[in-house]
């Protein structure tokens, strides 16, 4: 009799440890508010009078094509600015070209990511340790708020009534975070509890790959429903325009992008080197946003 009742209690163990797991992570997807890096758009501040050959100049680049541009109030107070999206195969731009003076925070953010429900998300990224730097407001096809992470890190995080429908990119771009060791594990904790996100920690990259050759820097890669981030942990020290691009974009072939990128009006900042497993390049696009490129080292 008690080894039946044993061989009751274990087969209770047995079916509520499967159970957990499946429910754990049913309840993790649904708290996860992402959409799809296709909707992840960097957001480029520049000059109204150097817009067009920004936006004309980053589709050159990357391929793809511009939405219609229209002037537009993206913000709660009064504003105007010049607005479209640059969608390519690696990676949507949001390019502002503002025609009034820029609100507060305006201009603070470096992206901006779709969610599924904004009120929810909100919610978990300041239960994730972000401040809001301006409370959930309404513009012309959605909702909008902008957040703030430990290091002070700023995104937009936006919904739109009607759901968008995007092309999936062909490679997915990175967002690129430069933090010193006071500022990286908060926002690391925070980001990873809010995205889900998975880490590839490197505590010993060389710092070659940031412009500090003889040094290493710790180099976190995250990946989640929010598209990639890349975490760059240094002392700080960079040398110009490393801490100045915050997108990074991966191509098929470095060269090539390059020869379009300059017939365009593109300046090369670094030449082509070969960092880590990439070989990679800084640029700047007309009106002055910098970026970084880059491909796989070919075996």
């Amino acid at each position: 009799m008690k080894i039946k009742l044993c061989l009751l209690v274990a087969t209770a163990l047995l079916t509520n440890a499967s159970v957990i797991p499946a429910a754990t992570a049913q309840q993790a997807a649904a708290t996860d508010y992402a959409v799809g890096p296709q909707y992840d758009t960097t957001h480029v501040y520049v000059p109204q009078e150097q817009y067009d050959a920004f936006m004309q100049s980053f589709v050159a680049t990357f391929g793809g094509k511009l939405s219609a541009q229209g002037q537009f109030q993206v913000t709660p107070t009064p504003s105007k600015t010049k607005s479209q999206l640059a969608l390519t195969p690696a990676g949507t731009v949001s390019g502002f070209g503002f025609l009034t003076p820029i609100p507060y925070p305006f201009g603070h953010e470096r992206n901006g990511y779709l969610v599924t429900d904004i009120d929810a998300a909100v919610a978990s990224a300041v239960k994730n340790g972000a401040v809001r730097l301006i409370t959930t407001f309404p513009d012309p096809i959605g909702r909008d708020v902008v957040v703030q992470w430990p290091g002070g890190v700023s995104m937009q995080l936006y919904w739109h009534t009607a759901k968008p429908n995007y092309t999936p990119l062909a490679t997915v771009p990175e967002n690129r975070v430069y933090l010193t060791a006071d500022a990286a594990p908060a926002f690391l904790k925070s980001w990873r509890g809010y995205a889900h996100a998975k880490t590839l920690d490197d505590k010993t990259a060389d710092g070659a790959d940031i412009g500090q050759p003889g040094k290493s820097y710790r180099r976190v890669r995250l990946t989640s429903g929010y598209g990639d981030m890349l975490v760059i942990v240094s002392d700080g020290q960079l040398p110009w325009p490393y801490g100045h691009e915050i997108t990074g974009y991966a191509v098929p072939n470095l060269q090539a992008t390059l020869v379009k990128a300059t017939a365009a009006g593109v300046e090369t900042l670094v030449a082509p080197h070969v960092a880590g497993d990439r070989q990679s390049a800084m640029v700047r696009f007309p009106g002055g946003y910098i970026a970084e490129i880059h491909s796989p080292v070919t075996q």
